[in-house]
């Protein structure tokens, strides 16, 4: 079995308070402390390709296929990771040529890894091979690479991969087209004008009758310069993410080896509320060609601004006699003067919490409200819960306001009622945002039937 080496985090709390729902239930039972502990484990894990396509007749060095191996559990250490690839399955389709770090034995190879880490920022594969078709290959040949793992450590002292880990390799005929030298850049300022080329190779055994660029920015980049081959676009308002896009179709071919750049080296202008921003580039053949291997087709590069964007919770003051009903209009505002966009996490870039006052009852909440225990765990009621939190967008313009009105059924009159209104980020506790630079009004206050001033 191979896991996959990141996946954008999709479960929101409606995930996890299916498991804080079975953890409170496992709580009920009042079971000892240490009846619950779980023994410690951990599990190693191939990190590989599930298929990679082979151009035929292309005079190149071998395609790249990286291998890695990695562990779940941080609180062990893993070493003398021992990966095991068997090529037999490659016969008359393929050949591999061996890093340094592998020892080949006819059809299979030992490759060694040191240090095993945890799948994380640090992460890379540490075995590449290089993948050529074989002599006299025909398209459509089929194989297949398969591989096993052990390593030392772990609670037993030996972690062992699943043993269904495998690379179905297939030989095409065709366009290859590959996009390289998009680079990042970081400590930009509003108002810059950055130059990003980027560099389309074909890397496969037919030329490429032109080609087609999608280039996307972000909301907080501009692209200054237009290209006659491209048409321009944005995408605003609604619940789409605001971004620009040029679609340009060029008719230039690119030979078996060759590569493209634009007429132009592309640039982007930082718009006055940048703050962290992306470019994406795309490309596929023209003339409707199929692309041999499109994981490759496509590079992103992150533009991150030095900026500011002040986010701040708004409460609400209410009055009501015993069984009235009131609204309290609770809001979330970007004061900037950055947007903020989470696109690469998808994580909500801030929730506001409630802490229901004293004397009152939520009898309807906002839609994606979730209501909450005191503590901030899970609760089973939308209504009459003692605290609330409401997820915002992945994204936020610069002076904008999202506005979460609660129902509220005063059950009784207690001056001076008072509940916490907080931005976090979807936990429990407040949180300080790096780019805010007035925390101070990340806070406030729901007040129920203020006593009016002497």
């Amino acid at each position: 079995m191979m896991r996959p080496v990141s996946a954008r985090r999709t479960a929101r709390l409606g995930a996890l308070a299916a498991a804080l729902a079975a953890g409170l239930l496992t709580a009920g039972l009042a079971v000892p402390a240490a009846a619950q502990e779980l023994p410690a484990s951990d599990r190693l894990w191939i990190q590989a390709p599930g298929e990679q396509s082979l151009p035929l007749g292309a005079d190149l060095p071998g395609r790249p296929l990286d291998i890695g191996l990695y562990h779940d559990n941080d609180d062990f250490t893993v070493t003398d990771g021992r990966l095991s690839v068997d090529i037999s399955g490659l016969a008359g389709v393929a050949e591999v040529y061996w890093p340094s770090n592998c020892t080949p034995s006819g059809t299979t190879a030992l490759c060694t890894v040191d240090e095993v880490p945890v799948l994380g920022d640090a992460y890379s594969p540490q075995v590449q091979l290089l993948v050529n078709a074989a002599d006299g290959a025909a398209t459509g040949a089929q194989g297949r690479i398969t591989y096993a793992a052990v390593a030392t450590g772990g609670p037993d002292g030996t972690v062992e991969a699943p043993h269904d880990s495998s690379t179905d390799v297939t030989v095409g005929s065709g366009p290859d087209l590959s996009v390289g030298g998009l680079a990042p850049v970081k400590g930009a300022q509003p108002g810059d004008v950055l130059t990003m080329p980027f560099t389309v190779t074909n890397r496969g055994g037919q030329r490429s009758e032109g080609l087609r660029a999608v280039i996307t920015t972000t909301y907080g980049l501009k692209l200054p310069d237009t290209y006659a081959e491209c048409v321009n676009g944005t995408t605003t308002g609604g619940d789409d993410v605001p971004m620009f896009t040029a679609t340009c179709d060029f008719d230039q071919a690119v030979e078996p080896g060759g590569t493209f750049t634009l007429p132009r080296p592309l640039r982007v202008a930082l718009a006055d509320h940048a703050y962290r921003e992306r470019v994406e580039v795309s490309v596929r053949p023209g003339n409707g060609a199929t692309d041999l291997a499109e994981e490759d087709n496509y590079a992103a590069a992150g533009v991150q601004a030095t900026n500011t964007a002040d986010f701040e919770a708004r409460g609400a003051r209410v009055e009501g006699a015993a069984g009235e009903t009131v609204t309290a209009r609770l809001a979330f505002r970007n004061n900037g003067p950055a947007w903020i966009g989470n696109l690469g996490s998808g994580d909500s870039v801030a929730a506001v919490d409630l802490t229901v006052p004293e004397g009152v009852t939520v009898t309807s909440a906002p839609a994606g409200c979730e209501p909450r225990t005191l503590s901030g765990g899970f609760h089973p009621n939308p209504v009459g819960a003692p605290r609330y939190s409401c997820e915002m967008p992945i994204w936020t313009l610069p002076d904008t306001e999202r506005a979460f009105p609660f129902e509220l059924r005063v059950d009784r009159v207690v001056p001076d009622a008072t509940g916490r209104v907080v931005l976090t980020a979807g936990g429990a506790n407040p949180v300080t945002f790096p780019f805010d630079p007035q925390p101070a009004n990340n806070t406030d206050r729901l007040v129920v039937n203020a006593t009016p001033a002497s």
